[in-house]
């Protein structure tokens, strides 16, 4: 039941809503729990949190004239031109606690192929979740259990 609270935790942080799944990372590291299954539930919620950003890109166009709709067409006009300056590479930084959400919807919304979206923001937030349990570990004194 951890290890899925820990999931649940990680895909809510990649969506907009506020979780921050670092600190319940933090905290089953220090209680023993395995940095294998923590590693592997948290990078994969984180993920396909992002996805679920990538899809609501997809929808932009189908609403961005709508009156309610939340963000310009200069906004949507910059925001593509950025990502087009480093590309779907950029998705590697989606990991980011400042943007990175941004970075995943606007992959979306420049319909980069899923294959590429899911394998890029996966190596970034599976690198992300590896330091940090590193880090907890190293400041903490936490040895890894076996699997």
């Amino acid at each position: 039941m951890a290890y899925l609270t820990l999931f649940v935790t990680a895909f809510a942080a990649a969506t907009l809503l506020p979780a921050y799944s670092e600190i319940l990372l933090g905290t089953m590291v220090t209680q023993g729990y395995s940095w294998w299954w923590l590693w592997f539930w948290a990078t994969l919620g984180n993920t396909l949190g992002s996805v679920v950003n990538g899809v609501i890109g997809r929808q932009v166009d189908r609403f961005k004239h709508k009156r309610w709709f939340p963000i310009s067409e200069l906004q949507l006009h910059k925001a593509r031109n950025r990502f087009n300056r480093y590309g779907q590479w950029s998705l590697l930084m989606g990991w980011l606690p400042l943007g990175g959400d941004a970075l995943t919807l606007v992959g979306g919304i420049m319909r980069v192929p899923w294959l590429n979206f899911i394998v890029l923001v996966g190596i970034g937030k599976g690198v992300r979740y590896g330091f940090v349990l590193w880090l907890v570990a190293e400041a903490s004194g936490a040895s890894s259990p076996s699997p």
